[in-house]
């Protein structure tokens, strides 16, 4: 690959990067524990937060951890007040062990961390700078042992199920909301007045559709919006609606049509299982669980051991989410993509997980860290750790070009790197630069782009 004379700009900066590659620590791993029952009838975990993942997935976690533990006369009820529910069983002893989630959104979660009132704060958003901030005397929420990806949801975009349009742009769906589309037919859809449909202010789903729709255009969501707390509520009346669209997470878009999306040069793409596990449905994102970094009771790192165990990762599939699980995929070539690009499309399937970056980084995140266990071990289980996978590293397309095909293929070795010290040996490695792009050139877009896909011949 050619450089530039431009790419004398790489400098100090890459060194550093490359000496990270070399030199950074590895995947993080979590130890179990054997959690003592309460002396008083006090909660043993009390999660507060996000609708999304409180409303069912946080949930049916709990009570598989209960099962797992033994427990039980496992039951999930309402708790007394909307969008609450009591987790309960029955220990040897005959005692009652119960659990409380409280779903009124994933502002309530961080502010439930702060107060004292919650062990785990639920969230459909990473945490804002505010939030962190305000969380400090804690201790590093962005740590991996604060911060732990749970599970991928897709922002899915609903309409009613015989709405005649079948894929919009990120801008189309920006404008709707912002009321400058107000017929359907400017879409090439029926007669039918645009209603709009979004979740209130305390939802970490909003707070996800603001980025990533209407922030990366400008836009903001027009006043006659009806607001609700609940996905599942929403989801429900958009599909009784035919000039209705909404937005919710996967596990609700029950009876109403999910659309396909295309963001910048990206294709339209629908919230299928696989684009979703891999990140590169341009509406995809993290579900979270917030830890206090420095004081954890062995209740609250049991819950968080079984959900990135393999039993409670099944839970997650089957709660409507994408568990963290790897597959793999045959994806088709297309005549625009790189040689190489086409040659993997043809002969190799992709596995679905891709492993992502900060802007300017080759250091995995807190996902990927976790990841490398997750693929070592699928490696090993279809015994292909020795020549057989293949890492493409990718960069968004911010600055000099020579730097991103570098970074791009730093980035690809520091995943070589982790799988090396778990005994696989990868077939290549390549960095295809800015090429190939998920998503857009906006913020949220180039998170999406800076990416290692996984190739396995």
């Amino acid at each position: 690959m050619a450089f530039s004379a431009s790419s004398r700009t790489i400098g100090k900066r890459v060194l550093c990067l490359a000496l990270l590659v070399l030199f950074s620590t590895g995947p993080i791993s979590v130890s179990g524990a054997t959690p003592a029952l309460p002396a008083d009838r006090s909660p043993v975990l009390r999660i507060h937060g996000s609708n999304t993942v409180g409303a069912k997935l946080a949930p049916m976690l709990i009570a598989g951890l209960f099962e797992a533990q033994g427990l039980s006369s496992v039951r999930i009820a309402p708790a007394g007040r909307e969008n609450e529910q009591r987790i309960s069983a029955i220990d040897d002893a005959g005692r009652t062990i119960h659990a409380l989630v409280a779903a009124h959104g994933t502002g309530t979660g961080f502010a439930g961390l702060k107060d004292g009132s919650a062990d785990l704060a639920a969230a459909s958003r990473p945490i804002k700078d505010s939030e962190f901030d305000s969380l400090a005397e804690l201790g590093d929420l962005r740590s991996a042992r604060a911060e732990q990806i749970i599970a991928i949801d897709g922002l899915a975009i609903i309409v009613h199920p015989d709405n005649r349009v079948s894929s919009l742009t990120v801008e189309q769906v920006a404008s709707l909301f912002a009321g400058e589309i107000q017929n359907w037919r400017e879409l090439g859809g029926d007669d039918h007045l645009v209603e709009l449909h979004a979740r209130d202010d305390q939802s970490g789903t909003y707070d996800t559709f603001k980025e990533l729709v209407l922030g990366s255009q400008n836009k903001a969501l027009d006043g006659g919006a009806t607001r609700y707390e609940s996905n599942d509520q929403l989801s429900k009346v958009v599909g009784t609606r035919p000039g209705a669209i909404g937005f919710v997470g996967l596990a609700s878009v029950g009876s109403s049509k999910a659309l396909a999306i295309a963001d910048g040069d990206s294709q339209p793409m629908l919230p299928s299982t696989a684009l979703v596990a891999t990140e590169d449905y341009p509406l995809s994102r993290r579900l979270f669980l917030y830890a206090n970094p420095s004081q954890q009771s062995d209740w609250t790192r049991a819950y968080l051991d079984f959900v990135h165990s393999a039993a409670g990762q099944a839970i997650v599939g089957k709660s409507g989410y994408i568990a963290q699980a790897i597959t793999a995929i045959k994806l088709p070539g297309q005549a625009n993509m790189p040689p190489l690009y086409q040659a993997l499309s043809n002969e190799a399937q992709r596995l679905t997980v891709n492993f992502r970056f900060a802007e300017g980084s080759a250091r995995l995140d807190n996902k990927a860290q976790r990841d490398v266990g997750r693929l070592v071990d699928y490696l090993q289980k279809t015994g292909k750790t020795m020549n057989a996978a293949v890492l493409v590293g990718f960069g968004d397309a911010k600055g000099d070009p020579a730097r991103t095909a570098l970074l791009s293929k730093l980035r690809a070795m520091a995943v070589r790197r982790e799988l090396s010290r778990e005994g696989v040996l990868v077939k290549d490695i390549n960095g295809l630069g800015d090429s190939i792009p998920v998503a857009s050139n906006s913020e949220s877009g180039r998170i999406k782009n800076r990416r290692v896909e996984i190739w396995l011949y």
